[in-house]
This record gives structure tokens, sequence and C-alpha cells, in this order.
């Protein structure tokens, strides 16, 4: 896959990206950028198939069901319609997700009391001998990272990329953020065709 086509200034670094999308849903974050081929024809793009990444999926499938129903609902609006792999589609989206461990420290001060002059009402109160000083808390989270890829399927290259970072407490919200997500990703795919699609009846 040709990845130096991009616009960005080094092979698989992608050093032009738009500025972040910041979606705020509850406790959960989601940060998602975009890029793309400047000289992908999108316009002529009108099926698409999802494909395998070929390694093993760290998507719930409480997720994955989102992310295809999202896929499909926002491409159709765009007039990109979802046909079998076999039926040789223009676009092949394939899903890269990894999940991440991570750890925040926060660090609570003494804002310069001291261990006995923690002031209240008109006096002051101390602490118990051994109180720490100052007082630290770790958090452990899981973070969880989406790459959708646009390849276009005659040429076997990469058009369009959609990056998804999201740091969700469980499963539910997870779906729901990467469902919104993949509303912002498809919404910046540059000429896609206009007129939605009709169901046929």
């Amino acid at each position: 896959m040709n990845l130096c086509k991009l616009r960005s200034s080094k092979c698989a670094v992608f050093s032009g990206l738009a500025a972040p999308i910041l979606i705020l849903c509850g406790c959960s974050t989601v940060t998602v950028t975009t890029d793309y081929d400047p000289t992908a024809s999108f316009a002529d793009y009108r099926t698409y198939a999802i494909e395998s990444s070929g390694g093993a999926s760290t998507l719930s499938p409480n997720v994955d069901a989102a992310l295809r129903s999202a896929l499909h609902a926002n491409l159709a609006a765009r007039g990109i319609r979802e046909v079998r792999v076999n039926n040789k589609p223009d676009l092949a989206v394939v899903a890269h997700a990894q999940l991440q461990q991570r750890q925040t420290l926060e660090q609570y001060p003494h804002w310069g009391y001291g261990v006995g002059g923690w002031p209240f009402g008109t006096g002051y109160y101390g602490t118990w001998i051994g109180e720490p000083y100052p007082t630290t808390k770790i958090q452990s989270y899981t973070e969880e990272t989406l790459i959708l890829d646009f390849v276009e399927t005659s040429h076997q290259t990469l058009v369009f990329r959609g990056t998804v970072k999201t740091t969700v407490r469980n499963a539910k919200g997870a779906a729901e953020n990467f469902g919104e997500a993949v509303e912002k990703i498809v919404a910046k795919i540059p000429t896609a065709p206009q007129s939605p699609l009709v169901a046929k009846q």
C-alpha cells in the first residue's frame, strides 16, 4: 500500500493532519483526526466493503456493530453504498484497533499550609502524624485507538484515513463514542457523491 502519496512531508507520517475534533461524552473524551490523498478521485467512489485487517480484532461486539452501522448510514448518505467483498467495491474500509493500558498521576500539594496549619473558620486544624506529604493518586485506564483506512481497491492504495482515540470506561460508552466518531470521519471525506441513496421498494 503506497502511503507516500498522502498529503504529508514524510512517508507514513501524517504531518499535515487537520485539527483534531474533540467529542466530549460524559466522562469520556474522543479525539478524531483525518488525512487524505488529494489526488484521489473521491467523486468516483460509489461502493465500499468492510475488510478485515488480518489480525485479531480487539473491538468488542458492541463496538464492532456500532462501527458497521455508523459506516453504513453515513456513507449511504454520501452516496456510497455497501456491497459484498466479491462484488468488487470501489473502496475497502479496513479497521485497525489497539488497546493500551495507561496510568495518570495526580499530586495534591498542601498549598504551603504545613502539617498543622490548615485554615478553617477562624482557626486552624492539624493532620495526623505520618500523613502523606504531598498526597499522590494513581489512576489506571484503557486507551483504545482505532484507525479507519479507506483503500482504493483498483490500485490497492490508501486514499483516506481517520484515527480515533478514546479513554471510555465501558463497552456501551465506547460503542456510542465510536459511532459518533465515524460520523465525524465520513464528513471529512473531501468530495463524495452528493446525492443520497434511496432504498429500492
